[in-house]
């Protein structure tokens, strides 16, 4: 899918739906915190969400005193829903409006977190235009969480076909340049009760 095709999709989906009308909405960021906290994260990482759109995951970075946050997402919308939550508190976060496989990392990061973006990158050019960003985005010795639908999760999201992968098969898409060191299953509960199985996949940025 062309950028401005999928800019125009995301846009629609975040000026017409509310930030707990969409499936991937979860009150708690629970599972990515918890990984991230796990990659040995500190106050001072450089931590950057892509595809961040209005979640919450970066509520809970400057609640807990991280100072170099990054979100990222293909909507202006889901950015500005989440900077009038965050209040005064968005000033201590930089937000980018950029389709990730687009856009040009200015600096590495210790700390690469995608819940629920690569799996929408169907097109091979798509996936090799990202990890090629993610290969640049992510300092040696940093960490990048992935997490995307498991191989029995959803095969389509917000009417859009996704692909789905094991810490396998992610790993194997990612190259040699990124080490698996940690994978697990969860079970997301969309706002509607439905389950959705995703697995979240850490891996560490090799020299």
């Amino acid at each position: 899918m062309e950028t401005a095709s999928r800019q125009s999709h995301w846009e629609n989906v975040y000026t017409t739906k509310g930030e707990n009308e969409v499936s991937w909405y979860q009150q708690s960021p629970a599972p990515s915190f918890e990984l991230i906290m796990q990659a040995g994260a500190t106050h001072a990482s450089a931590i950057i969400d892509i595809g961040g759109g209005a979640s919450r995951l970066v509520d809970h970075l400057v609640d807990h005193g991280f100072e170099d946050i990054t979100v990222l997402d293909l909507s202006a919308a889901a950015l500005e829903a989440a900077r009038r939550r965050l209040e005064s508190r968005a000033d201590r976060v930089h937000w980018i409006v950029a389709d990730a496989t687009a856009w040009e990392p200015v600096k590495a990061y210790d700390i690469w977190h995608d819940r629920a973006a690569f799996h929408f990158l169907t097109d091979e050019n798509d996936r090799a235009a990202y990890i090629a960003r993610l290969a640049r985005g992510v300092r040696a010795g940093g960490h990048a969480i992935i997490g995307t639908f498991a191989l029995d999760g959803p095969e389509k999201c917000s009417g859009l076909p996704v692909a789905r992968y094991d810490s396998a098969s992610l790993t194997l898409a990612l190259g040699s340049e990124f080490r698996l060191v940690d994978t697990r299953r969860h079970e997301h509960a969309t706002p509607w009760g439905s389950r959705q199985m995703f697995q979240f996949s850490v891996f560490r940025r090799e020299a």
